[in-house]
Order: structure tokens, then sequence, then C-alpha cells
């Protein structure tokens, strides 16, 4: 008979009441909070609705990117470069993580001045990453781009992996760490009582003194259940993939003026996305396709892309996120309940942030100090006042 503890996590019935931290979520943030949190001794229990990777963090487009990030989250962005660039020495396995550069092109001359800006702007401020390129490099990185783009800014340690395989690794870390999680549960409540968070769920009750909102397009119901209401509106980003097509292509490639991102892999497929949004049903876990919206990709890659226009769709998908009105994070602890941490609204663009933001909130649960600054993500911009808007 298999024991309750196995890779596909443990019974409810068999779980554990009471830990040191309850982690809401097992995407790829929860999972990795779950992991630093266990490493450090920890007796952390993840409590998930579905299963490890079913929504945003499975499904998306695997982009390991520090490139046009916003400033106040490139040093989690850093932190996190470093943790991908040994993460199978860190989970066992190497998620697919290939380091070929992400590269930013510009169509027009009014796209590079802008992107000169940026780039004089963070070197200002100490970060080095993103590097100005002219048409001479641009066509150098990426041969096969239109010959009208000027230059771009390329970011050489950036790349992609596997976003299912990557979350199942951490996931299958953080168990062999000691990690417990109980999945087909979903959270109907918290509370907050003689210094313990009591987490009501249908298959019964779990408390410990710290809780970490990890439920992704579902963690405002979360931060409103403890006085923080905040304004995230669940997202559908789409993504598709083509036939094989010729090899043309190493580094990932990003637009500034257009909605598109897209990479190829070894077996010549290539993967479209860029921001477009399918129809949703957060509550029943229901996307639906818009294909005139992916037409418009599909248009954009055909216009930049000579070598991709014999090629045709195969498949598209979407999955479910959580996106905030100023399209930032909220990474540390709740203003309004002891013991209670958030950690979602990554926007669309937390993939590569995981490891990182595990890391850093492992260690401010354990130490009260982040390894990194995350002024800017606290869930206090958004109190009222605060110039944020409600949805």
């Amino acid at each position: 008979m298999p024991s309750a503890h196995t890779a596909a996590g443990t019974n409810a019935a068999a779980a554990p009441r009471g830990a040191d931290v309850i982690i809401v979520g097992a995407g790829i943030h929860g999972c990795s909070t779950a992991l630093f949190l266990a490493l450090r001794g920890a007796k952390v229990l993840v409590l998930e609705k579905d299963h490890c990777a079913r929504h945003a963090s499975g499904v998306n487009a695997g982009g390991v990117r520090q490139l046009m990030r916003h400033v106040a989250e490139i040093p989690l962005s850093v932190l996190s470069m470093g943790l991908w660039e040994r993460i199978a020495e860190l989970v066992d396995d190497d998620c697919g993580f290939e380091s070929h550069g992400q590269v930013l092109v510009a169509e027009s001359e009014a796209d590079l001045q802008a992107m000169r800006e940026r780039v004089a702007d963070l070197q200002r401020r100490g970060f080095t990453h993103e590097e100005l390129i002219d048409r001479r490099e641009l066509k150098a990185l990426v041969p096969a781009v239109a010959d009208h783009c000027p230059g771009g800014i390329v970011s050489r340690r950036d790349g992609a992996a596997i976003p299912f395989r990557s979350t199942q690794a951490i996931y299958r870390a953080a168990q062999r760490a000691g990690a417990r999680f109980v999945e087909g549960v979903p959270v109907a409540g918290v509370k907050r009582h003689a210094g313990q968070w009591h987490v009501r769920t249908a298959a019964g009750e779990f408390s410990a003194p710290v809780v970490v909102n990890a439920a992704g397009a579902w963690a405002d119901r979360l931060a409103a259940a403890v006085g923080e209401p905040v304004p995230l509106e669940p997202i559908a980003p789409m993504l598709m993939i083509t036939s094989r097509v010729p090899h043309f292509i190493k580094p990932v490639v990003i637009l500034r003026s257009r909605k598109l991102s897209f990479k190829q892999f070894e077996n010549g497929t290539v993967m479209i996305g860029g921001g477009h949004l399918a129809a949703l049903d957060r509550d029943r876990n229901h996307t639906q396709i818009d294909w005139r919206k992916l037409r418009e990709s599909a248009r954009t890659v055909w216009e930049l892309f000579p070598a991709m226009r014999g090629a045709t769709i195969v498949r598209a998908w979407a999955g479910i996120e959580g996106r905030m009105t100023d399209d930032l994070p909220v990474v540390g602890p709740s203003q309004a309940a002891p013991g209670f941490y958030h950690q979602f609204g990554f926007s669309a663009h937390g993939f590569q942030l995981g490891p990182g933001t595990g890391q850093a909130m492992a260690e401010l649960i354990a130490t009260s100090k982040s390894p990194v600054p995350i002024d800017g993500l606290g869930v206090g911009r958004f109190a009222t006042g605060g110039g944020a808007r409600m949805r």
C-alpha cells in the first residue's frame, strides 16, 4: 500500500493539522517558498485547490527574463537569475533551462531612443544586465529579423525553461526537504485566534502561526479576508504553438511597440505569445480562446520574420493568473494581520521570479529581513488614498 506522503502529495485525511507555516497555492511561488522554508527546517504545509502547476505556473511561456523589468522588481529578478543558473543543483532537474539570451527588438528609431534612455537609467541605478545593441548586433543575434529594425536591447543571461516541468521539480524538491502538500482542497476562510491562523477547508481546519497567500488569481479573496482588499484582475494570457520550421533563432524575442514574444524549440516548433487575453471564468477554471486576437500575434510574426510565413498554428491555450493594476506583484508581510504574508499578483511575468521570491519570502519569514530590497512591492500601496484604482 502506498504511503500517504507520495510524489502526488499528502492525503487530506493523513495531513498534519498543524504546521509552522501554511502556504495557500502550489504554483511556482508557493512551491519555491515551501522549498526554502523546509530547507531551513520549518514544518511547512501547502494547500492547493486543484493540483500543483494547474494554472499559470504550468502553462506560461517559460521565459526566464530579467529584461524589461520594472525597477522595483529587478533585485528579485537578479536574485532569481542566480538560482535559475544552478537550478539542477537546487532541485535535481535542469528544468529544461537554456540561456540563449532575450532580445527586445526596436521597430523604429523612436523605439530605439526609448530603449537608449532606459538602459542609461538602469546603468545610473547600478544595473548592467541590459545592453543596447545596434542593427548590426541585432542581426548577429537574430539573423531572421526584418531589415527595417534598427536595434534593440539584449539581456544575455536570460533564457527560458519548461514551466510545468520546472514547477513540478520544485514541488518534488520541497517534498524531499519535508514540506507536505494537500491538493484538491480549496480554502474557504481564515481567522486568527490566540496567535494561530486557522485555515478552514472542506477537508477540515489546519493551523499555523504563519500563512503565506500565494493563491495566484484567487489571492485577492484571501487578502480581503484579512482586511486588505487589492485591485487584482483575473486574466488568461493566450499562447500558441506552430508547426516545425527550419531553425532560425536561439534567443527569446519580445517587442516594445506591439504585443509579441516568441521562442523556437529544439524540434523546430515556435511558441508565440505576448499578452493577448482569453475570456475566462475563474470560478469554473474555464478559459475561451479569442482567435481574432491570436491572429494579431501571428500577423506580427509574419511581418517581422519571413522565415515563419509557411508555418501553421497547431494548438493554442490560456492559463489563469492575477494581474495588479500597476502590473507589479504583491510581496511581503500584511500590514493588517500579524503572521500573514502576501506573494501574488505577478501579472503575467512571475515565472522567472519564482525561485528568488521563494528564497526571499523564506528569509523574510525566518528573520524578518529580505535578502534583497522589496520596496514598492508591499500590499500597503493599495491602501485607501494610495492612488491605486480598485476594480
